[in-house]
């Protein structure tokens, strides 16, 4: 089963996250094998962190419960808030698979948040070499379409924000992204 995890950080919580960023690191290692894409949203500076964004396949809900909610960062107080979602991959690969590699142009996570209708259910066409994750968001027996949640490169917010169908979304979040995980 697959799931997104985006831990969102409260705005005074920088010093504190970077204070346990080993802490993260280590415990995001006990899920390497799981891991199908990683890294955190930024501000608008492209350097200051705002959340930390994991899709992962875990053998079930609670499992993916454990994970968010036991990291560390999570148990000192860091986020203000959890998105978890089951999630389904429909690129088949993970971001260490995407022919762009880790640093070619801008990237971003593009999160649908659905409103009726399930939409965006198929890889857009024409879109396959900027897409680094895409599927839709799910509820926890995944019957029902709660959304869509892609990461991937574009030229800018807009751009990144195209990838949906706008008029089926009751809202559309972009955050700027980067590759995560310890440097090489």
């Amino acid at each position: 089963m697959e799931f997104l995890c985006h831990h969102r950080d409260r705005s005074d919580s920088l010093a504190l996250r970077m204070e346990l960023l080993e802490e993260h690191w280590s415990y995001m290692d006990r899920f390497a094998q799981e891991m199908i894409a990683r890294g955190p949203t930024l501000a608008g500076d492209g350097e200051t962190p705002t959340g930390s964004v994991h899709i992962l396949d875990l053998p079930d809900a609670a499992t993916a419960r454990a994970f968010a909610f036991d990291e560390p960062g999570y148990q000192a107080g860091v986020y203000r808030d959890v998105l978890l979602r089951r999630w389904r991959d429909l690129l088949g690969r993970t971001m260490w698979d995407f022919p762009g590699g880790p640093t070619d142009g801008d990237r971003f996570l593009v999160l649908g948040l659905g409103a009726g209708e399930a939409a965006d259910l198929t890889v857009p066409a024409g879109r396959g070499d900027d897409l680094i994750a895409y599927g839709p968001l799910l509820s926890d027996d995944a019957t029902a379409w709660l959304g869509t949640a892609a990461l991937l490169r574009a030229s800018g917010p807009a751009a990144a924000r195209a990838l949906l169908t706008e008029e089926r979304y009751a809202e559309i979040e972009v955050h700027a992204w980067r590759f995560g995980g310890r440097s090489q």
